[in-house]
């Protein structure tokens, strides 16, 4: 490629956006990236797990999300050093066997190890479940971190941040719209899918990758972070109801916390949080274009996992392969 790139304007500051401004960049874009919010992660991605867990996502997503989301992880290592590679595992209470056994039956790429298999991956857990099923494959990363590393490595590749108003659209080659929730009143098909988090701190537990409780009603998440901070979520609700987490979804999330290990009962709760995941009703994120206009959106609970496939097919609109 000779002279300078193309200029882009991508709207929206979340992982999507960010992603998408930093593969866009290293082919040689000139790309400025507008957030409405004061921050970037001011929507969805600042309260996600992180988790590159393309084999567990399989047991409720469809077949392309596996497919689309095999190189997430190796993309994720290639732009942001904190990636974890320790595989996930999925368990479950006694009387919640049956949900183990199905999640098995939707799923592929695990190991079912017993309770000895168990407390050697995660000595915290020795003793505490028979069976669980280790993802070794998989991996996670702390979405705080990754955002801001990406915001990095974007200024770096000498993009441009703007949190002011919006920049004049005209005078930019393509307009990328990774808006999420905020692109409804104009995407008909986006919808809302409410999801509740907490973080806790718990100096007495150890774990070192994603633990999957399951739950014949709502299947919760524990993903490890820095500092012995561990994040849990996430309820998914139809709803795009935009009030702080509720009673119920708190009360869910710390059974299931206590649940994993007794300790948790003294955990300190250090944050507390619900968000509007933009969603289309496969909940499958897709790319769509009209003339200059590029659209990435309904990332539903796959942002992290499918951003890098998804910022692709926008990278193969903008730099089209000749012939």
């Amino acid at each position: 490629m000779t002279g300078p790139g193309p200029k882009v304007l991508i709207k929206g500051a979340g992982v999507a956006g960010l992603v998408t401004a930093v593969t866009l960049a290293e082919r040689g874009a000139q790309v400025t990236l507008h957030e409405a919010g004061s921050r970037i992660g001011s929507g969805a991605s600042w309260f996600a797990g992180g988790m590159l867990a393309p084999w567990c996502e399989a047991e409720s997503a469809p077949e392309e999300v596996t497919r689309d989301s095999l190189s997430s992880l190796a993309w994720w290592s290639a732009h942001v050093p904190s990636v974890v590679h320790q595989g996930s595992l999925v368990v479950a209470p006694p009387r919640d066997q049956v949900e183990l056994a199905r999640f098995g039956r939707r799923t592929s790429h695990f190991e079912t190890i017993d309770a000895e298999r168990i407390g050697q991956l995660e000595p915290d857990l020795a003793g505490r479940f028979d069976r669980a099923l280790f993802f070794a494959e998989e991996g996670h990363v702390d979405p705080r971190i990754a955002l801001k590393g990406l915001e990095a490595r974007l200024v770096e590749l000498g993009g441009h941040f703007r949190f002011d108003a919006d920049p004049m659209e005209e005078t930019f080659d393509w307009v990328v719209g990774c808006t999420g929730i905020a692109a409804r009143e104009s995407d008909a098909g986006l919808r809302g899918v409410r999801g509740e988090m907490i973080l806790v701190r718990c100096p007495e537990v150890t774990l070192h990758r994603p633990i999957r409780m399951l739950h014949p009603r709502i299947p919760i998440y524990i993903v490890p972070r820095e500092n012995k901070v561990f994040m849990a979520g996430a309820t998914m609700v139809e709803s795009d109801d935009s009030r702080e987490i509720t009673v119920r979804a708190m009360s869910e999330l710390l059974n299931a916390l206590y649940t994993l290990h007794p300790a948790f009962a003294e955990a300190e709760i250090i944050e507390a949080n619900a968000g509007i995941r933009p969603s289309y009703a496969d909940n499958v994120p897709r790319v769509h274009r009209e003339g200059n206009r590029i659209s990435l959106n309904g990332m539903y609970r796959h942002g992290f996992l499918l951003s890098p496939a998804r910022a692709a097919e926008v990278a193969a609109i903008v730099f089209p392969t000749p012939g």
